[in-house]
C-alpha cells in the first residue's frame, strides 16, 4: 500500500468515510460450517464428531437466539463490532501491554542511505522527525490520497489515531484518548515530547504556523541532549507504562494525588503528537539481520518510552532508527504506511537536508518534571523490575531472506502472502511433528471502521501438503497437486475474511452478546476443540504480513508455547521476524526461522519444475 500524496488532490483523505458500508453479520450456518472445517486438522475423528455435535446444538438452539441479537445489534450500528474488538481484545486486558499487546520495527533506512553510524544521531533524528511531521500536515490538510484495494475504498479512520494518540489506563479498563483534528475541524496539538534518560522534555513542532526545518529542529534536540550530559538520570517515570494495566492505573492515581502539576505533564505526554526516545544503545544490524534493533524496539529501556502512545519513534545512539506503538487505536498498516512515506522521503534525498539552514528565535523546550516521592520511587522500581525480567525471557530474531522475493513466486503464478504463511505452515510441521494453529491478519478496511478478521492457515489441505512433503515415496507431482489445493483453499478462505465472511469474529460477538446478558455459557466456547484450534486467544502461530514495502514489524507471541511471526514481502527479498518465550521448551525462534529457509527453497523448487 504505497502513499498517494497530492499538492491538490481530487479525493480528500477522509472523503469516504460517510459512504462506507456498514461490517455485515455473516449467516450463522455459514460460520459454523466453516468453524468445524477450521478445527479439523487438530480432532481425531472421535473428538471431531463430539465438537460437530456440539456445534449442531448451538446452532438449532442459543446459537440461533445470540445470532438474532447480533443482527439486531448490528441494524443500530455501522459496525457492530468495533466497540467490543476494543474492549475485548485490548482495553479490558490487565496483563502487561508493553511487551504483549505493543508492536515495534527497525526502520529500514539503514538499507540505504543510513547505514549504523557514530555521531550523527542528532542530525538523523531532526530529519526523520520533520518527515514524520509533513505526514502528520498531509493528514491534517487530508492531501494523503484514501486507500483503494482496485476500485474499493478503504476504511482510512485508522490514520486518525497515529498522531495525538495515547491509552490511558483504568483500574478496570482503559479507555483511548485522541486529540487529532484535520485543518476543517479545528485546531490540534503541535507539540512533540522527547524522552532521554529518564527525562521529559516538550517543544512546539510549529513556530509562526510553519513545521521548525530540521536545523531548528537539531537545535532543540541538542540543548535535550546537553541538559542529560553527564547528569543524573530522571525518575524514570515512563517505566510505569510497562506495568499490569490496574496496577499502572493505580500508580497513576496515586501520582496525580500528591501533586495537580503531574496531572498537566501527563496531559502534555498524551496529547503530544509523537514521543521521540533519545536512546543510548547501538544496535548493530545489517540489511541481512536486524535482530539486534528489532530486540531492542520491543525489550529496551522502558524510562525512555511511553508505552501507551500511539507512536514512540526510537533513535539509536548510533543512527539507527526504530519504532514502538501502541496496538489498540490502530494496526499496524498504518505505522508501515507512514514510515514507508518517511523511507522514500529519506531515498530521495539521500537522506540529507537541502533547505535553508536559518534557525528561527523560539523557546527552548521545556523540561516536564513529575513531582515524585518514595512510594513513586517504589512503583517505578517494581515496574523495571518486571519488566526487565519479562524482557529477557523473550527470543526475537530478525534476518532477510535473499535468495528471491515477490517477483520470482509470482512469475509461477502464485500468490507471494499465500507462500509463506505456507512454507511457515512446513517449517512449524518440519520442526514439531504436527502442524500448528495459525492466525494471519485479514484486512476488513472496506466496511466502516473495520479492522481485522481472523484468517486461520492451518487447513485440512495445508496439512495434507506438509505431510505428502515430508513423505520419501511422495512424487513431485502429488506434492504439487497437494500444494495447489492447499493454496487455493488458503485464497478462498482469505478473500471471504477480507469480504466480512469470516467466522471468528462473529463467534466473538455471539460469546459477547451471551456474556451481557447474563446467559449461561455455551458448551462450543468450553470445548477443547475451540482453544485447540486457536480460539479464544490460543494461536499457537501468531502472524501478520507487514506488506510488500520495506518495512517491517516485530511483535511478541500470543501463547506461552507459540511464535510470532512478521513479514514483509519485496520483489528480491523476504525479511522475516520470529519470536518466542525462551522459557517454553517446545519453541526456537532460530530453528524455526531456518526451518522457513528450507521451506521455501523447497516451494520455490517444487514450483519451478511443475512449469517445465
Amino acid at each position: 500500500m504505497t502513499n498517494q500524496v497530492s499538492e491538490f488532490p481530487t479525493e480528500r483523505t477522509f472523503r469516504y468515510q460517510h459512504s462506507l458500508p456498514p461490517l455485515p453479520v455473516p449467516s450463522l450456518e455459514g460460520s459454523l460450517a466453516n468453524y468445524l472445517d477450521a478445527v479439523r486438522p487438530f480432532a481425531t475423528e472421535e473428538e471431531y464428531q463430539v465438537t460437530a455435535a456440539v456445534v449442531k446444538r448451538f446452532g438449532e438452539g442459543i446459537g440461533k437466539d445470540l445470532h438474532q441479537k447480533l443482527l439486531q445489534r448490528a441494524r443500530t450500528r455501522r459496525n457492530w463490532l468495533e466497540e467490543w474488538w476494543l474492549n475485548a481484545a485490548y482495553l479490558e486486558m490487565r496483563y502487561p501491554s508493553q511487551l504483549n499487546v505493543n508492536f515495534g520495527g527497525p526502520a529500514p533506512y539503514l538499507e540505504h542511505c543510513w547505514p549504523p553510524t557514530e555521531g550523527v544521531q542528532l542530525q538523523r533524528t531532526s530529519i526523520s522527525m520533520w518527515h514524520t511531521l509533513q505526514y502528520w500536515d498531509l493528514l491534517r490538510t487530508e492531501r494523503l490520497d484514501p486507500h483503494k484495494a482496485g476500485n474499493v475504498v478503504l476504511d482510512m479512520d485508522q490514520f486518525r489515531m497515529l498522531f495525538c494518540t495515547c491509552k490511558v489506563p483504568g483500574v478496570t479498563k482503559d479507555t483511548i484518548i485522541n486529540y487529532f483534528k484535520t485543518e476543517s475541524e479545528g485546531p490540534c496539538p503541535s507539540h512533540v515530547v522527547v524522552m532521554c534518560k529518564g527525562r521529559f522534555f516538550s517543544f512546539d513542532a510549529v513556530c509562526d504556523g510553519h513545521i521548525l526545518t530540521p536545523p531548528e529542529l537539531l537545535r532543540q534536540l541538542t540543548h535535550v541532549k546537553q541538559c542529560c550530559e553527564g547528569e543524573p538520570a530522571g525518575d524514570g517515570i515512563a517505566a510505569l507504562t510497562s506495568e499490569e494495566r490496574t496496577r499502572w492505573a493505580k500508580a497513576r492515581e496515586y501520582l496525580i494525588g500528591i501533586d495537580p502539576a503531574n496531572k498537566t505533564i501527563l496531559e502534555t505526554i498524551q496529547s503530544s503528537l509523537f514521543v521521540v526516545s533519545l536512546d543510548d544503545a547501538k544496535p548493530y544490524a545489517t540489511a541481512e539481520n536486524y535482530t539486534p534493533v528489532s530486540l531492542e524496539v520491543l525489550t529496551g529501556d522502558p524510562t525512555i518510552r511511553w508505552g501507551d502512545k500511539s507512536y514512540n519513534s526510537i533513535s539509536f545512539a548510533n543512527g539507527t532508527f526504530g519504532s514502538n506503538c501502541d496496538h489498540a487505536p490502530f494496526e499496524g498498516m498504518v505505522l508501515v504506511t507512514h514510515c514507508y512515506y518517511v523511507d522514500q522521503q529519506l531515498k530521495a534525498t539521500d537522506g540529507k537536508w537541502k533547505g535553508s539552514e536559518t534557525v528561527r528565535p523560539m523557546p527552548l523546550p521545556e523540561e516536564l518534571v513529575f513531582t515524585v516521592d518514595d512510594r513513586v520511587r517504589s512503583d517505578v522500581a517494581h515496574a523495571k523490575q518486571q519488566y526487565f525480567e519479562t524482557t529477557q525471557d523473550l527470543q526475537v530474531v530478525c534476518y532477510a531472506f535473499t535468495s528471491f522475493g515477490k517477483a520470482a513466486i509470482k512469475q509461477r503464478k502464485l500468490h507471494p502472502d499465500t507462500f509463506i504463511q505456507l512454507a511457515l505452515q512446513l517449517a512449524y510441521y518440519r520442526q514439531h511433528g504436527r502442524l500448528g494453529s495459525c492466525y494471519e491478519t485479514a484486512m476488513t478496511r472496506r466496511f466502516y471502521h473495520g479492522r481485522t478478521e481472523t484468517m486461520r492457515p492451518c487447513t485440512l489441505e495445508a496439512q495434507n501438503w506438509c505431510h505428502t512433503m515430508l513423505l520419501p515415496a511422495a512424487s513431485a507431482e502429488a506434492k504439487r497437486k497437494a500444494l495447489l489445493l492447499a493454496f487455493n483453499k488458503h485464497n478462498k478462505l482469505m478473500a471471504e475474511a477480507q469480504n466480512g465472511k469470516g467466522f471468528d469474529r462473529h463467534l466473538l460477538g455471539l460469546y459477547l452478546i451471551a456474556k451481557e446478558e447474563g446467559l449461561p455459557m455455551s458448551d462450543l466456547f468450553t470445548d477443547p476443540l475451540y482453544s485447540k484450534s486457536g480460539g479464544g486467544g490460543n494461536f499457537t502461530l501468531s502472524t501478520s504480513l507487514a506488506g510488500y514495502t520495506t518495512v517491517h514489524g516485530v511483535g511478541a507471541p500470543m501463547v506461552h508455547h507459540g511464535y510470532g511471526f512478521f513479514y514483509c514481502i519485496s520483489d528480491d527479498r523476504i525479511v522475516a521476524s520470529c519470536s518466542a518465550w525462551k522459557s517454553s521448551p517446545e519453541t526456537d525462534a532460530e530453528t524455526l526461522f531456518q526451518n522457513l529457509v528450507t521451506s521455501l527453497h523447497e516451494m520455490l523448487h517444487l514450483a519451478t519444475t511443475a512449469q517445465l
